[in-house]
């Protein structure tokens, strides 16, 4: 009899990633049954139904990619995703919530089954350049819950974000980080932020003349040190949800030499 792996251990932590992704992959298809497709997005272009259109085809893909496919999607730039994605949705016409509530979580399945057999440091090459597999589980799992919490905002409906869930994202978003600074926000930006989730490990995000480098600690004594509660963090990060907002709401608090640096800092990033 196989003994239980230890809560910290690599296998573990992966198991509790594939775990969440199948899991919300199937919360996919409750949300999305019996809803009306033709819902708008609340702040974007999409309805209901094309959002969840693009999530079958982006499962897919990532799913094709942990299989040890090479596929292009973009060039990493929020106008190039932009592009490939209204491209991708104008070849896809299928717009019956049953039907990709069904895909969605069969894809996510997919992924799951595909990364299982390889090893989680196997390189891969993603729409957001190059990572390892695990990153991007974790970029999977981090894509499926921004779009599905937007549906879930559309129908007015529960979202699937939970502290547990933002701790699997992590990876992702730091590999992230500074492959989406907004090159004229963060133009000559020099400062060091400490960033600390709660309930989670904290890491230090450091900018020379505009440049963007994640690291475990910061290299210097950081001019603003923020902690943020885990779900706002990850709403923040995808821009679904303000820094100035949530400083309001006291679910962000900042302190340092240079607090004010804080509201700005997700302005330095632009989500694709």
């Amino acid at each position: 009899m196989a003994l239980p792996l230890p809560p910290h251990s690599p296998g573990a932590a992966r198991t509790r990633l594939f775990d969440a992704i199948t899991a919300v992959g199937d919360e996919a298809v409750a949300l999305l049954a019996g809803r009306d497709g033709g819902t708008p997005i609340p702040g974007a272009e999409w309805t209901v139904a094309e959002a969840a259109a693009h999530l079958a085809m982006a499962n897919e893909l990532m799913a094709a990619l942990a299989a040890g496919e090479e596929r292009t999607y973009g060039d990493g730039t929020p106008g190039s995703l932009a592009a490939a994605n209204a491209a991708s949705l104008a070849e896809r016409p299928e717009r019956d919530l049953a039907v990709l509530g069904a895909d969605i979580a069969a894809q996510a399945r997919e992924f799951t089954a595909a990364a299982g057999p390889r090893a989680g440091t196997d390189p891969v090459l993603t729409p957001l350049g190059p990572m390892d597999l695990d990153t991007l589980g974790s970029y999977l799992l981090t894509h499926m819950l921004g779009h599905l919490y937007d549906i879930a905002v559309a129908l007015g409906r529960p979202h699937p974000i939970d502290r547990q869930r933002v701790e699997l994202t992590m990876p992702f978003l730091r590999t992230a980080m500074p492959r989406v600074v907004d090159p004229r926000s963060a133009a000559g930006h020099h400062a060091c932020y400490r960033l600390r989730v709660r309930g989670g490990d904290g890491f230090a995000v450091t900018f020379t003349d505009g440049a963007a480098v994640v690291s475990d600690r910061p290299p210097r004594r950081p001019d603003c040190t923020i902690m943020t509660e885990p779900v706002a963090f990850f709403l923040i990060a995808l821009g679904r949800y303000t820094a100035t907002t949530a400083l309001a709401r006291g679910k962000v608090l900042a302190w340092g030499r240079k607090p004010w640096l804080a509201p700005a800092f997700p302005g330095l990033f632009a989500a694709p």
